[in-house]
């Protein structure tokens, strides 16, 4: 068993629920409804179908409720699982478990595709120094519940938005004429207590960083190689953050430089979403 994560509070995901089903459901199941008695129960049975992380169980949970079922967890979210290991069991009245049904598929499968696309990238640094590390590359409205995926995978969560911590980009210093002058009025005009991280292409724009009293250098599209002569010169001075166009392919060796960090919009937009199924129990 591994830790689970908190879960996002429910102001998070209870509006994006509660719409999910009404897209699905419209004016009711049509094919359910013409088919079975309004009071036939039943049970069914949530299963994977590949080896996956989980993620997304407190949704499945919530679906099923509002739509009259009661489900049973048997797997934690953060917990690797196999093909047909029953993860969880839905009871109550068959037209509202048919109903929630491919809802609470769609949640869970998105959200295990990231937990489990995260983990592998966490598995291929191992024995390293460095974190697997998100960005806003998100679903828009999804973002608090698939950081919460990449947390069940083993992943570390950058900034929530723009409101939590201060991220120096490309933009900001071409806009501002510059590393110094663009760290100089955020240490000038930034609220106390935030994080200041700043995106560098050069040693010399990471030595105005440094200079700036800057917490995070982010190393923007650099080869392993330049990745290296950064942590040379900076490693203990500063987080040292790795990012842009990173794959399975070149993780390990970008985490074997000494980077504290490696952050992957991969996580998130491009994760597949996991196989799971809903069966019928007899």
């Amino acid at each position: 068993m591994v830790d689970v994560p908190e879960f996002p509070g429910r102001e998070h995901w209870g509006d994006l629920v509660a719409a999910a089903l009404a897209e699905d459901l419209g004016s009711g199941d049509a094919t359910s409804e013409a088919i079975f008695p309004a009071a036939q129960t039943g049970r069914v049975r949530l299963e994977a179908r590949t080896d996956l992380v989980l993620s997304g169980s407190p949704l499945a949970a919530d679906v099923f409720a509002r739509c009259g079922a009661e489900y049973e967890s048997h797997a934690a979210d953060a917990n690797a699982v196999g093909p047909k290991q029953v993860v969880g069991y839905a009871r109550g009245r068959v037209i509202g478990l048919l109903a929630a049904e491919r809802t609470a598929l769609n949640f869970m499968q998105r959200l295990s595709g990231i937990a489990t696309q995260t983990a592998r990238y966490v598995a291929a640094v191992a024995g390293t120094r460095a974190d697997i590390v998100d960005t806003r590359k998100t679903t828009p409205g999804w973002r608090a519940l698939e950081k919460y995926a990449v947390r069940c995978g083993g992943g570390v969560n950058h900034r929530l938005g723009l409101y939590d911590a201060i991220l120096v980009k490309d933009n900001h210093i071409a806009a501002a004429g510059g590393v110094a002058a663009a760290v100089q009025r955020v240490r000038e005009r930034a609220a106390p207590g935030l994080l200041l991280q700043v995106e560098v292409e050069s040693l010399d724009a990471a030595q105005a960083a440094v200079d700036g009293k800057a917490d995070s250098i982010l190393i923007d599209n650099q080869s392993p190689e330049s990745i290296r002569e950064f942590v040379e010169r900076f490693s203990g001075v500063v987080t040292l953050e790795a990012s842009g166009g990173v794959t399975f392919e070149t993780v390990r060796a970008i985490a074997e430089t000494g980077v504290d960090r490696i952050s992957i919009g991969a996580l998130t937009h491009s994760a597949t979403a996991s196989d799971l199924a809903i069966e019928w129990e007899a």
